[in-house]
């Protein structure tokens, strides 16, 4: 009832007036280059962050490299004379003024704890783009995710580099939920190689975000324990999508969905 109810509100503010629709959109962070590429026609988008071109670092590195770049600065758009910016948690009220008297329009997104948080995004997005039957696409897809849920969630770990876990009440936990996974509460969100021994989950989900990267994280996940054993069902993640754990996470938790059920 709670999600039926925050989808609807979703809606309602999609359905809000809106002014003439931007024509150049530039995003100054990573999650926003996200929303944008996902919500924006591709007429609107002018600049999305150096980032978001990488191929270790983001999904949709491929449509990212249609646009320019720019470094996460107004400056490095400011030539591009946008007149709609995002970004997320900005968190300085100078750098809004200071778009502002450059004539631009700037949207500073919270970053998401929940995801009712991304369901707010999207929709307030979509409306500053006036793209809202894009936004009103990916709530319904949100609330499908929502019904398909799972009813019980098998004991699981997400796993990073070093031990680096989830929280088992934010936002990772919620999108791992949604698979039929549950995230096992872990002191510091961190996982260590004795607990996985004394302690091994049902399903250790390992992220393979920078995977061939030579690092003491890496080095960390190639050691046996962390790769799982016959107590435990390793299922590997990409990474790249829990970075910014939004809606781009669709696709990658209806894969989990059918790899847990197996």
């Amino acid at each position: 009832m709670r999600a039926f109810a925050f989808v609807s509100a979703a809606s309602l503010a999609l359905a809000a007036p809106v002014e003439a629709a931007p024509r150049r959109v530039v995003s100054l962070n990573l999650c926003t280059d996200e929303l944008l590429l996902l919500l924006g026609a591709p007429r609107q988008i002018a600049s999305v962050t150096h980032l978001a071109q990488q191929p270790a670092e983001f999904a949709l590195w491929r449509e990212a490299r249609r646009y320019k770049r720019n470094d996460g600065s107004l400056l490095s758009v400011a030539g591009m004379r946008p007149d709609l910016v995002l970004t997320m948690g900005g968190g300085a009220r100078d750098r809004v003024r200071i778009a502002g008297r450059l004539g631009m329009t700037m949207l500073d997104l919270p970053y998401p704890k929940s995801l009712a948080d991304i369901e707010a995004s999207v929709a307030r997005v979509a409306r500053a783009l006036d793209q809202r039957g894009r936004g009103e696409r990916m709530l319904t897809a949100l609330s499908e995710a929502r019904r398909l849920k799972p009813a019980r969630g098998i004991d699981t770990i997400w796993l990073g580099g070093g031990g680096r876990s989830a929280s088992a009440t934010g936002l990772a936990a919620e999108w791992m939920a949604l698979a039929g996974l549950r995230q096992r509460a872990l002191r510091g969100d961190r996982v260590s190689l004795e607990h996985l021994l004394a302690r091994p989950p049902a399903v250790l989900l390992r992220s393979d975000y920078r995977a061939g990267q030579y690092s003491g994280e890496q080095r960390w996940l190639s050691h046996p324990l962390a790769k799982g054993d016959a107590r435990s069902r390793t299922i590997a993640t990409d990474g790249r999508g829990w970075t910014c754990m939004g809606p781009n996470l669709l696709g990658e938790v209806a894969r989990l969905r059918k790899e847990a059920r197996r």
